[in-house]
């Protein structure tokens, strides 16, 4: 570890950008909702890896591949939100004590458990993480930072998809055998 202690922004300050005419009270809300949906971007990725690494079971290849796509999505998102947070003049949120207290989506335990049960559990949190950025973009509409918005609906659009194709690996319908589900 480098013994330079120079601190150049300390993680609860905010300054704003002069270059996006975003002053500092309202780049601080900005900047406090992205962390937050770093945060919850950031704890989902490491669930949908936990699961891409754990998937068993005749679906295995789909899933698999799916649940790997989805993570590939949350890591890049969660680099979008960074650099935009740091972009209006804040400290995106990174260590993992302080990712863990910042989610507002709580992660499953170490356990693995049956595919459905995962799947499940990553429908609750893409729904909660879901209403956050929703409540986020009109916050960035209210704040007139139409960029931030944007970003963040885009991100919503994947994330609504997400939700969506969970939603169809968990119906009834499926090729495998009654008796080789029980």
């Amino acid at each position: 570890m480098s013994t330079q202690q120079t601190v150049r922004l300390r993680a609860d300050e905010v300054e704003g950008s002069d270059a996006l005419r975003i002053d500092s009270e309202r780049a601080s809300q900005l900047v406090d909702a992205l962390n937050t949906d770093l945060a919850a971007t950031q704890t989902l990725y490491h669930q949908l890896k936990k699961h891409h690494w754990n998937v068993e079971g005749a679906e295995f290849r789909d899933l698999h591949l799916f649940l790997g796509e989805a993570a590939d999505e949350a890591e890049e998102f969660a680099d979008e939100l960074a650099e935009r947070a740091q972009a209006l003049g804040g400290a995106p949120v990174s260590s993992p004590s302080a990712i863990s207290e910042r989610s507002p989506v709580e992660p499953e335990n170490e356990d693995v458990y049956d595919i459905r049960t995962s799947l499940g559990n990553d429908m609750e949190m893409y729904g909660d993480i879901i209403e956050t950025l929703r409540d986020h973009i009109e916050l960035a509409e209210r704040l007139n930072d139409p960029t931030t918005a944007h970003m963040l609906r885009e991100n919503l659009i994947e994330v609504e998809d997400a939700a969506h194709h969970i939603e169809h690996y968990l119906e009834d319908d499926t090729l495998v055998v009654e008796s080789a589900m029980q």
